[in-house]
Order: structure tokens, then sequence, then C-alpha cells
């Protein structure tokens, strides 16, 4: 079993591909003699019969077949390390990390991100979810190449490609407040009912207060999607994205409270990355598709 040859593999595999040495042969610019001789020398040192050669067309023996499953994933891994050599070599990044925070809306997000990684499969998307402060720590402590979230634009650390612009929006389930609705709401009359928070993922987390009424028992969660359950079983109340409630407020399954006391609140979701930092030439491509994209700025 010591000493298989890559070359007899691949000849092998053009043979089974094939269906015969001749075609093997042209596919591989060898002579009808050099292949045959490298199968039948993957055969001895094997000690197994891989082909049926008794017929018109040559076909795989049941140790062939079993044999041949395993090749192609030997094969494959080859032409994967060979790819992840050159790509070495060339300076690509094989891994590009990527945070999306939970303001993002994320089929616009993914949709940029599925359209270019398309067209670069040696490098593998690494993506993560963190929330609140979680996003720009990642960032800031290197361990992320690129964020999809807010950020303060006064940081000299970052720069930013403003993508869109997400409207946060307060809302309830019907029958969840004992009042009606229609009147201003305020922030002392939301007190005493529980108010869904996000939780935020950062190590180090900050000061940083969004929305949160003093004093208001809350609970929390780990992403607006778990967030929006909560409320529509009216469990407790909270700021949604607009773009996660559409069909919910259209079809009165939950109800916005926003007003001059308990505001809505935009928020621009951009892709930031370190500006005091070098850059591979993927993540350059990845800045400049994002710079030429209007898939999420409407």
């Amino acid at each position: 079993m010591d000493g298989l040859k890559l070359h007899d593999l691949r000849c092998f595999d053009a043979v089974v591909s094939g269906g015969s040495f001749q075609a093997a042969a042209l596919a591989l610019h060898r002579t009808h003699p050099s292949v045959f001789a490298a199968v039948a020398r993957l055969e001895e040192q094997l000690g197994l019969t891989l082909l049926d050669r008794s017929g018109y067309r040559v076909n795989l023996t049941e140790d062939g077949r079993l044999f041949h499953r395993r090749a192609q994933l030997a094969l494959r891994e080859v032409e994967h390390l060979q790819d992840y050599a050159g790509q070495l070599a060339d300076g690509e990044e094989t891994v590009l990390r990527v945070v999306m925070g939970d303001v993002c809306p994320r089929p616009g997000i993914l949709g940029l991100l599925s359209r270019f990684f398309a067209e670069r499969p040696r490098t593998r998307l690494h993506l993560d979810y963190e929330a609140i402060s979680g996003p720009v720590e990642r960032l800031m402590d290197g361990e992320a190449d690129l964020v999809f979230h807010r950020a303060n634009p006064s940081d000299p650390h970052l720069e930013r490609i403003d993508l869109c612009e997400v409207a946060f929006m307060p809302v309830v389930a019907p029958g969840f407040l004992p009042f009606d609705n229609g009147h201003d709401v305020t922030p002392e009359a939301m007190r005493p009912f529980t108010q869904c928070v996000i939780r935020d993922t950062a190590r180090r987390p900050s000061s940083e207060n969004f929305f949160v009424i003093d004093g208001a028992h809350s609970c929390s969660v780990p992403d607006h999607m778990m967030k929006k359950e909560l409320i529509l079983h009216g469990l407790a109340w909270g700021h949604l994205p607009e773009w996660l409630i559409k069909d919910e407020l259209h079809e009165g399954r939950l109800i916005s409270i926003a007003g001059r006391h308990i505001p809505g609140r935009p928020e621009t979701v951009a892709a930031v990355r370190r500006r005091d930092k070098p850059h591979g030439p993927v993540a350059e491509a990845l800045w400049r598709h994002l710079q030429d994209s209007e898939a999420v700025r409407s």
C-alpha cells in the first residue's frame, strides 16, 4: 500500500469516467499504454481487481466501485489543497470573517454576500451574529474583517459604507395594554409592563441604552426574531425593526404605540471596517462590491 501515486489514481478515475482506456488517455493527454500501465500498477499495489475488462466497455468490479468512491474524495481533497496553496501564494484570504449585527435587514445583506461569494469559491465566508456593542467589539479586537451594524461615524478608527435605514417601532400585541392605545402613551404608563430587550453580546458591554425605560421590569432575548415571538404572545412589549413586522402590523397582530413620548427610531445600517488595519485583496473586493451595490439602499 506504500507509495500510491496520484497519477495512477487520476488515470483510474479517468478510465471510470470515460468508460475506456482510450477515452481516459484522450482526456489526460496521455498514451493508451501509459494509462493502462498506471491502472495495472494501482491494482497490483492494492492487491485488488478494480476493473472488469472482459466486455467491450470497461466496468468497475464491486471492489473497484467501493474504492473509486473513496478515490474521488481523495482526488477532490488534493484539488482543494492545490487551490488553497495557490490562494496562499497569491496572497488571497482563505477565510473572510463577517459579523452581522442585530439591526441588519438580513435578506438584503445576505443577498449582497451571496452574489459576492458566488464568484469567489476559494474564499470561505465565516459569518457570525452579535448584538448591541458586540459587532464593533469583535472588529476592534481583530476577530472580524467586516461588520454590518450601526457604528459611530465620528470614530476615527472606523470607516463605513451606509447601506440602508431601518425604522424601529414600539409595538404591543392586541389586548396587551389595559388602556386605549390611541392616546399618546407615556413611559410612565408603560413602566408596569414587561419590556423585552436584546442582550448585549459584547464581553465588555457598553453603557448604550436603546429605548429602555428606567425602572421597568424587563426580559432579555438574543435576537429580534425571538423578541418578536415574545411580543406576539403577549409576554412583553418592545421596539422591533419595521422590515421584520410589516405583515404583523398590516394584519393587526401587532399594534404600534409610537408617539411623542415613546417614538420610533431610525437606525442607519452600514458596512464597517477598521481604517487603521491593512485589508487583503478579497476583503478589498468585497468593500468595492458594497460601495457599488444598491441592493439594500432602497
